[in-house]
């Protein structure tokens, strides 16, 4: 396809931005689907542009999961107060990528139950969370120098908040997101396998070679006032990291200023994950951010039926930090309870 014919493509799936012009545009992309609801109609899934012309472009999506909130907070209020006056380049903001889901406050889309992370890249032609995937990685994604996927724990877990990146691909690519990491300046970083998931966007961001980041705001199906913060002021000093924020309000731009403190770097593993073999009620025996060694007891499933039955208990399968503990009490057999993740030497360069 042409490069005039992609253009052209591009702007058929959206109603309200030009892509080629200057200013605050906010508009929303088009999927197409038929059932009781949504025949005749599209489901939009909303986009803001702000842009002051040529220069790197930055692309923030949070709303992947609709029961995360703290990127949805994040990115609405970048859409109210980012301007094009202070850019040089241009941010393309999706809050809610997977809107059904956002708008019933769920992991997965209520409507064909999809998990957008798992759908990249995508059919323009399927199911309605693969056309937003399709959507995001045709049209958006190929615009993008920058992404940054802003996920939380959801209703499901409590993550320490942390910068979450795929290893590699290249030793390039990867010494970019240890300096957007830093930049960001959340206390926590964790790093798992190159293409650990092959359908999320960040797999997708490193096979179409764009710089593409994620994070972990905390989570429990609620909004941490502290990981809210500490993105507030992380995202101006990345932006102008990245060369895209030429102009922050005073305050930003003394805090841009600022380097943070180097985050603690930790790494998920195949042994990380402690999991029930029993269904029952879940007890923590440990907190979220407390150091561990393998072997030490840190969960308790206690039996809901058999009332003289002893709890079972769970151990840590490594050494390290107690990065995501399971939100709901109650599990069943295969649930995570516990992740423990050992910490990793990654020297400043």
């Amino acid at each position: 396809m042409s490069a005039a014919a992609t253009e052209a493509a591009t702007a058929a799936n959206f109603t309200g931005i030009d892509f080629s012009a200057t200013g605050k545009q906010l508009g929303y992309g088009h999927v197409v689907h038929s059932d009781n609801v949504h025949d005749g109609s599209v489901i939009p899934v909303p986009l803001a542009r702000i842009s002051s012309g040529p220069g790197p472009v930055a692309l923030i999506v949070a709303g992947t999961h609709g029961d995360e909130y703290e990127g949805q907070i994040l990115a609405h209020e970048l859409i109210r107060e980012l301007e094009p006056g202070q850019l040089q380049g241009t941010v393309l903001v999706v809050p809610a990528a997977n809107s059904p889901a956002v708008r019933a406050g769920t992991r997965v889309s209520p409507i064909d139950a999809g998990n957008l992370n798992r759908s990249y890249p995508g059919d323009a032609s399927g199911n309605p969370t693969d056309q937003v995937a399709a959507l995001l990685h045709d049209h958006l994604l190929p615009q993008a120098d920058f992404v940054i996927d802003l996920h939380s724990g959801g209703s499901n877990a409590t993550y320490l908040p942390s910068t979450f990146i795929y290893r590699g691909p290249d030793e390039q690519s990867w010494q970019r997101k240890l300096k957007a990491v830093r930049a960001l300046g959340l206390p926590y970083a964790m790093v798992v396998p190159e293409l650990l998931e092959p359908g999320s966007l960040s797999s997708a961001g490193d096979r179409a070679g764009v710089l593409t980041i994620s994070t972990e705001l905390c989570g429990a199906g609620t909004v941490d006032r502290q990981a809210l913060e500490t993105m507030r002021r992380g995202m101006p000093r990345l932006l102008a990291g990245l060369g895209i924020l030429a102009a922050a309000p005073e305050a930003a731009a003394q805090d841009a200023a600022r380097a943070p403190e180097d985050p603690q770097w930790l790494e998920l593993l195949p042994e990380s994950s402690v999991t029930s073999t029993v269904g029952g009620l879940f007890e923590p025996l440990v907190d979220l951010g407390q150091r561990v060694l393998a072997g030490q007891e840190v969960a308790r499933v206690h039996f809901i039926d058999e009332l003289d039955r002893t709890p079972r208990t769970f151990t840590a399968r490594t050494d390290g930090m107690v990065a995501i503990l399971r939100r709901p009490t109650l599990v069943r057999p295969g649930t995570h309870l516990v992740q423990i993740a050992p910490e990793l030497d990654i020297q400043s360069t």
